[in-house]
């Protein structure tokens, strides 16, 4: 063990006084015994590992040292001068100069610069572009759009010109937001040109990448993510320039306070930024390299060393094998190890020679450039050019031939689904459970309704959130607020079952809301209900949908392998949805779980694998993650095309059950409604699933009855739908509780019983059950209670007689569950945790608006003459004026007299040309404006506004001036 053979060196993180460990990570690669190092951090315990998070970006920016505090006197000079001082080999005298390999120069450790090159701005030929915004001017109208549809987040609001646009596209939180959305081998191009020097050409970028041996899939892969940086302006210039916008090297090179993804630590000029010219010329002389009081040239001199890969090895070979293994520690990162006052032999050598500086007086670094020898050049340990491919689920013999077992398995799924959620609304029909203050679901009520459905928790929180999301539930509004069906339930209803089926997978596939988190704990210890607040995450709808599509890739009737789907879906975003220490169990890894089990409860999969519909369904939708908008109109076609889909697979409702002797009723698939609808009247729902088991019950009847029915009509009803004879008991039930329904009559006195019998009166009277009820004999065959109506009914009915309430006529009155309903609610619209994807109409006018502001701030202006009693002579321009003119600066208002204004404008009218304007609005907001004039009346300009991108007009009272546009740019 290290701490065991060297127990003055700690290799950990070294962390401010008073602060907890951080994290464990992975980084590229198997884990190496070493640590980050913060400088002021009290030292570990022997032996302790640590590691800081693997990715910076969801830190919060912390201030970056700029200097570093004066070094004290260190013991390892005496050390030195105790040892037996080595000759130096040849390859280390001054002179001993030798070729770089790879093309390194000896300034630098980037790649030797070419004797002429070419800069060439992005896309065009000529000037190399200064900054980003003039990298931005260089491209096309198309290549300005797919930037705004990959980083929407730009339009919001839309940039008056390039220079605004090249501003946001470089503040953090886009940064952040566009960095996310990279695939793993795209980021690790950025993290690369982040650690290598600014500007770097493309073989400087190559060799971080592929290393000295090099790597043919990793040369053919790069040019596509360059590609695909430049084109969301995370990067500009030339191959032969290459820039990184600077917050984003921020976030990516390496800092004290925070690690590199690449497991490098500062150069050599950043390390010893601040120590002591003397400290500089001991490390020279321990190194065998000339001596000079130039401290840019003692730096410049030490860094020619390491960069020198031949020189480089031959120092290492003089090391001891115990100074190598600490190397070996640090070499993958993180860089920065702690040492005690009195350093191990190996360590003090490797610092005397400036292999490890030091951080602080008790933290040391391994050099960037020393590392990238260690390394090959390569500035990730492992690289990953081509995404993962998702492999077959192989567990299962035969799994890749089943396509049909898979669509019956589905289309039974949504079946299902259709009618879990009937139920639901069945169950919550006359006012379902009370909305708690903080809103959502009390965790008995989701206890109560999951045992009505005779599913668990999560999956009744499962279908309730489905419910909520597609509209068809939603809190009433009122004083004692509940949760009922909308009046959207009923039109739901009426639909044929693939249709609704469809708009629940269509919702499902859309929501932000996500029910897996029911039962969780938000970020302040609170339980998060269903239907309540704090449920929708912004990731769900892309990584449904990306699951769905990558099991679109695989062979019809075969499932995935999990392992293989997660780890495709970590590399095509590492960062999306990831928690900073790459937890399995982080928001994305979770998502995926939930999207697998879901998809096969809704029937869009069967047995893991997608099914016909549901291909059906992805094909005629737009992705997200390529910035493809979808409109809720593409999405109704879409659920039709997978409704069309799903219809041959589902039984076609019947309109028949099987009357049993044990006075139960299958039906052996889906109902007619109307037949589907007397029989939940008639009978109780015994049982679900293939088919439906309905069970005959005096209360059941007594029910039909009261709803309306009579014996009679049951019976023609239950001979009309049976394909079996009618069994004598059924027929014995309906007649005997059709015999004592509505025997006695419950009327209003407050109330009052009558019968034709006196004798059921007297049985009344005398069961000490009706003392609460306070019975008075008005007459022979007449009662009245000092109690409602309905609590008389419900009374008697205990005490087992079957009374009916009738009307002030004496009719009897039919009574029937009252349907609660909400006001008309609309769905509940996704949240997305960024602006959403403009669609194309709004990216060119954004795009038109976006140049003609540009053409106004930077357009070379005419200046207008003083009026000479002409048209033409204040139209006419010396083409030396225009020269005078000069680029105008952004922001500047032109400024005319009201006789220049009209001259110009009436000119810019005859002549159809393109004029600069300065316009103060009515609010007193003042802008710029390329117009082109068409009509000038009354006091108003009507002209076209390019930067608007419409036609407007204008009075010219609020127009401060006006200039033309200079030919060579009109």
């Amino acid at each position: 063990m290290l701490s065991e053979s060297y127990p003055y060196v700690q290799y950990g993180q070294a962390r401010p006084a008073g602060s907890s460990p951080a994290s464990g990570a992975e980084r590229d690669g198997p884990p190496v015994s070493s640590g980050t190092g913060r400088p002021n951090g009290p030292n570990t315990s022997a032996g302790t590992v640590r590691t800081s998070p693997r990715t910076p970006y969801e830190q919060t920016a912390r201030p970056v040292r700029t200097s570093r505090a004066p070094r004290t006197n260190e013991p390892h000079t005496r050390y030195e001068e105790s040892l037996p001082r080595p000759s130096p080999p040849d390859l280390l005298r001054p002179g001993a100069r030798q070729t770089a390999p790879q093309g390194l120069t000896w300034d630098g450790w980037g790649p030797a610069k070419p004797e002429q090159e070419a800069h060439v701005p992005d896309g065009t030929g000529g000037t190399p572009p200064r900054t980003l915004a003039e990298a931005l001017r260089t491209r096309g109208d198309d290549s300005l759009t797919a930037l705004l549809r990959a980083r929407p987040d730009l339009l919001n609001p839309v940039p008056n010109d390039l220079s605004q646009l090249a501003t946001r596209a470089g503040t953090r939180a886009s940064v952040v937001r566009a960095l996310e959305r990279l695939d793993r081998f795209t980021l690790q191009t950025a993290e690369a040109l982040a650690v290598a020097p600014e500007p770097a050409p493309y073989d400087t970028l190559r060799a971080l990448l592929t290393g000295d041996e090099g790597d043919p899939r990793i040369e053919r892969a790069l040019p596509g993510a360059v590609g695909r940086l430049r084109d969301q302006a995370l990067i500009w210039g030339s191959d032969t320039r290459l820039r990184l916008v600077r917050t984003a090297r921020e976030l990516l090179a390496p800092s004290p306070t925070h690690p590199s993804p690449t497991g490098l630590g500062p150069t050599v000029a950043e390390a010893t930024a601040g120590m002591s010219p003397g400290r500089i010329q001991e490390i020279l002389t321990a190194a065998w390299l000339p001596s000079t009081h130039d401290p840019v040239s003692a730096v410049a001199s030490l860094t020619e060393l390491f960069t020198d890969r031949t020189r480089m090895a031959a120092l290492l070979d003089t090391a001891p094998m115990e100074a190598l293994s600490v190397l070996d520690r640090l070499v993958w990162g993180p860089p920065y190890g702690e040492v005690t006052s009195s350093p191990t032999p190996p360590v003090q050598w490797l610092r005397d020679r400036g292999l490890l500086l030091p951080a602080t007086t008790r933290t040391v670094v391994l050099p960037r450039e020393v590392a990238l020898h260690l390394r090959a050049g390569r500035a990730h340990r492992v690289i990953e050019p081509v995404a993962p491919p998702v492999a077959p689920r192989t567990s299962e013999p035969g799994s890749g031939s089943r396509p049909q077992l898979v669509d019956s398995t589905a289309a039974g799924q949504a079946y299902t689904a259709l009618a879990t959620v009937e139920e639901l609304a069945k169950d919550w029909n006359e006012g379902g459970p009370s909305v708690l203050r903080a809103g959502g679901l009390s965790v008995r009520d989701l206890k109560r309704t999951a045992a009505a459905l005779g599913v668990t928790e999560p999956i009744a929180a499962f279908w309730v959130e489905l419910a909520y999301a597609a509209g068809l539930l939603a809190a009433d509004g009122e004083a004692d607020e509940r949760y009922a069906p909308t009046p959207a339930y009923d039109e739901w209803e009426e639909l044929p079952s693939p249709e609704r089926w469809a708009r629940l997978a269509v919702a499902w596939l859309t929501a932000t809301r996500t029910a897996g988190l029911v039962g969780g704990q938000d970020a302040k210890g609170r339980t998060l209900a269903a239907l309540g607040p704090d449920l929708d995450r912004g990731p769900a709808p892309e990584v449904r949908r990306r699951i769905l599509d990558l099991l679109a890739t695989l062979p019809e009737g075969t499932p995935p392998d999990p392992e293989s789907l997660m780890a495709r879906l970590r590399w095509e975003r590492p960062l999306r949805g990831a928690s900073a220490a790459g937890r399995p169990d982080d928001l994305r890894g979770r998502l995926a779980a939930w999207t697998l089990n879901e998809a096969e409860m809704l029937g869009l999969t069967g047995r893991g694998a997608l099914s016909t519909h549901g291909r059906a369904l992805l094909d005629a939708l737009g992705d997200p993650a390529e910035g493809i908008t979808t409109t809720p109109a593409e999405l109704a076609a879409a659920g039709l095309r997978a409704a069309e889909a799903l219809r041959p697979l589902l039984p076609e409702p019947l309109d028949h059950v099987l009357l049993q002797a044990d006075l139960t009723a299958v039906a052996p698939g889906p109902l007619l409604r109307p037949l589907a609808e007397l029989l939940s009247v008639a009978a109780e729902v015994e049982s679900t699933g293939g088919a439906t088991v309905y069970r005959f019950t005096p209360a059941s009847v007594r029910r039909a009855l009261d709803a309306g029915q009579s014996a009679t009509g049951l019976h023609d009803f239950l001979r009309a739908h049976s394909r079996t004879p009618v069994p004598q008991p059924l027929t014995y039930l309906v007649d005997d509780v059709a015999r004592k329904h509505g025997h006695l009559r419950v009327g209003s006195a407050n109330a009052y019983v009558r019968c034709d019998d006196e004798a059921v009166l007297d049985e009344i009277v005398a069961d000490r059950r009706s003392q609460g009820m306070r019975l008075r004999r008005l007459a022979p065959t007449v009662l009245a209670a000092q109690a409602d109506p309905s609590s008389l009914l419900e009374g008697l009915r205990a005490m087992g007689f079957a009374p009916a309430a009738e009307s002030a006529d004496g009719d009897v009155l039919i009574t029937r569950a009252h349907a609660h309903r909400t006001p008309p609610r609309t769905a509940p619209a996704p949240v997305p945790d960024g602006p959403p994807v403009p669609d194309p109409t709004l990216l060119g006018a954004a795009v038109r608006a976006i140049r003609a502001g540009d053409l106004a701030s930077t357009v070379v202006h005419k200046t207008v003459p003083e009026p000479a009693g002409s048209r033409s002579r204040a139209r006419a321009v010396s083409s030396s004026s225009a020269k005078a003119a000069g680029p105008s600066r952004s922001g500047d208002l032109p400024r005319t007299t009201s006789a220049e204004t009209l001259a110009t404008v009436q000119a810019a009218a005859m002549t159809g040309s393109a004029l600069w304007i300065g316009y103060v609005n009515a609010e007193g907001a003042a802008s710029q404006r390329v117009i082109a004039p068409v009509r000038v009346e009354g006091g108003f300009v009507t002209a076209y506004d390019h930067t608007a991108d419409e036609v407007r007009t204008y009075p010219l009272h609020r127009i401060t001036g006006v200039a033309e546009l200079a030919d060579d740019t009109a």
